[in-house]
Order: C-alpha cells, then structure tokens, then sequence
C-alpha cells in the first residue's frame, strides 16, 4: 500500500491532467485498506470465538461418561490409591480443568515419561458438572502406577473472591472463573504438601519432571520459565496488561522486569504460606475490582503476586507458544521438558495449528469407544 501510494504521488506530479485519476485510485486504495482491516478484525474475532467454544465432541465425551458413572455402585466410583493424596514424599501434579479429554492428554504424557510413575498423584480439580465424568474417564482408563485424585472445586466452600471475579470486564469466560484463579490458593487446598507442580490443560510432557523437586529454589516460592530473552524486548511486558499509570503500581512494581509464564511451574508451599502470597492475592484482587489495575486474567495477578518471589529456571523446562504461534522452532521443542499449547488454538479444536498436533495427539486414546461414537478422530 505504501508504494502504491508513493507511485501515485509520483504520477501526479508527472501527469497534473490525471489528478482526477489519481484521486479515484487513492479512494480505491483506502476502501481496499478499511475492507483488510474490517476482515482481520472479524478473522480475530471469530479464531477467538472458537477458542471459547467447546466442541460438541467434547461435550458428547462427557454425557457419555457421566451416564456410566452414574450406572456404578457407590463403592464403584471411588478412584485407588487415596492414602497417597497427602504423602509429601511423592510427587504431586495440579491440574485445574473442565475438558476431560484435555486432562487425559496432561497425565498420559506425564507417566510416560516418568522413571518413577509410581510417586506420581495427579490432583485434578474440575467443576460440578464435570466431576463424574473426569472420574469415570479414570477409572476406565487408570494411568498405569500413578496415582489420581479428581475433585469438585464446589467443596472448597472457603473459596472466596467469586463475586470479585464476576466483575471483571472480560468476554472469555476463562478469565473470571473461579477455577482458573484456583491456583492461587494451593496452599489451602493441599495443607499436607511441602511442593506441587501447577500443570495447565493444555500441555505435553514430553521428559521426566522428577528433577524439578531438586532444584535450588533459593528460598523463592514460584519456579518458572521467564518469557524475555537477553538482548531482546520482553513478548510480554508488564505494562501490556498492568496499569502503570495507577501512583501504587509504579512505586511498587519495575516495567523493565522480566516476566514469567504460568503452564508449568513449581511452587514451595512453605514458603508460600510463610509470605502468606494468598493474601497479597486478595489485596491486588480487590483492588483491581475497585480500579482499573490490570486487565482480566491470571498472567497480571500472578505477576503481581509473585514479584519478586519467582526463581528463574531453565527455559527448556517450558517452551510457549504452539497455541498461536507457528515459527516455534523444531529444536527447541525436541529439547522442551514440558511443551505448552498457550493461545486459541488448542490441539483439540479445528483452528490448532497442524504442524504442532502430532505431539498432542499421540497421547490421546482415539480407539477409545466413547471417543468413536462421539466422532472425535485423529
């Protein structure tokens, strides 16, 4: 477009009779620039809706298993291994999720690659609606020696800040659920552990996660992979979603500090509790429900919570960016630990990016007869 109109501007000096041309050409030009930025926007926002949107695959997958749990005896719904749950020797996985299959993806590829997957506990914390159906789908399909706890996120009745949530201005669902700022109380939801790893649903582990319970956290509470790059400006700056306008959050907060991703991260849960970071949580939370702090979602809080209490780890523990985008390199994800399908395009949705999806998929069980019926194929 620049050159065109560059060219037009050349011609009209040339040729002075054609100005009437060059007018119409120029009108031409800018009614084609509105149209492309009318079409990406609509492009944007549907790419969006479909992120947001459960595929009636999915949907079919869990009334399918809800019926079965539902035709099982009481002592029938009860998943093995309970005196595990609280065991702090072992190693405990979080993953707080609705999507059934996506969870199924999350613990194949974790026990597959685990050199212990007896000292693995999986807890998933799903909602009401979900619950027999994430526990049905592992009670058919138990994940080898691992061992794991499904619950409802209904009965941690403590859970506050619910209607604070509500408040949020944010057309993502996501963003004010409840279950997605669960992680900021695994402290209270797991008293008898000393250290847990916070999954997101939309990962693979593609190596053994054991190392990450020996790594010097050097008295910080949240270990994690930073997402800026030495040299290079920061993908995610903190004034991107943080309001450094507001007099508190630029005394308080640094706009050129790193920033870091959730998806896979180790917290120390003593540490946690002696800082009490839960209760920096609600402050910031409250806050932003009275003024514009930051905006929606769980990236600005947990920056905000965790500054300054995040222990850098090494970035092939977490590679980002295979739910938005394509140039993430082969051999940064040859070498990733945990490898995070981040953005709208989820391995399970149409709109995922192709390339990416064979890493998902090899952990799913397509043979699976619920899957069959319910039309969700590889």
């Amino acid at each position: 477009m620049k050159a065109m109109d560059a060219a037009l501007s050349k011609a009209s000096k040339m040729f002075p009779e054609c100005s009437s041309m060059v007018k119409k050409l120029r009108a031409m030009t800018y009614n084609a620039e509105e149209q492309l930025r009318s079409q990406k926007n609509q492009a944007s926002f549907l790419v969006n809706l479909a992120g947001r949107t459960t595929p009636k695959g999915l949907h079919c997958l869990s009334m399918r298993l809800t019926t079965e749990y539902f035709a099982l005896q009481p002592e029938e719904q009860k998943l093995p291994g309970q005196h595990k749950y609280q065991n702090p020797d072992l190693y405990h996985f979080a993953v707080f999720s609705d999507n059934v299959l996506a969870c199924s993806a999350v613990v194949n590829s974790t026990v597959s690659t685990a050199r212990a997957p007896e000292k693995i506990v999986f807890h998933i914390v799903t909602d009401s609606l979900n619950l027999p159906a994430m526990t049905m789908w592992f009670l058919s399909n138990p994940p080898g020696k691992a061992t794991i706890q499904v619950q409802s996120i209904d009965r941690f009745d403590w859970l506050s800040n619910k209607d604070i949530l509500q408040k949020q201005e944010s057309l993502d669902p996501r963003y004010t659920s409840p279950l997605n700022h669960l992680r900021f109380y695994l402290p209270d939801i797991f008293p008898s552990l000393n250290k847990i790893v916070l999954l997101d649903h939309d990962v693979v582990v593609k190596r053994d996660l054991s190392r990450l319970w020996h790594i010097n956290m050097k008295g910080k509470v949240n270990g994690a992979v930073e997402t800026c790059l030495e040299g290079e400006p920061s993908f995610r700056r903190m004034d991107m979603l943080i309001n450094f306008t507001d007099p508190m959050v630029a005394k308080r907060f640094d706009v050129k500090s790193c920033t870091w991703a959730f998806g896979m991260n180790m917290f120390d849960l003593q540490e946690w509790r002696k800082r009490n970071l839960t209760g920096v949580y609600h402050k910031y939370l409250e806050m932003g429900s009275n003024r514009p702090l930051m905006k929606a979602g769980t990236f600005p809080i947990g920056w905000m919570t965790f500054y300054k209490h995040t222990r850098a780890i090494d970035r092939r523990w977490h590679v980002l960016g295979l739910g938005y985008e394509s140039g993430v390199r082969q051999n940064e994800i040859e070498q990733a630990a945990v490898i995070h399908y981040d953005g709208v395009m989820k391995p399970w949705l149409e709109i995922g990016l192709q390339k990416f999806k064979p890493y998902w998929k090899k952990h799913v069980r397509y043979e699976h007869p619920f899957l069959q019926q319910c039309n969700i194929q590889d």
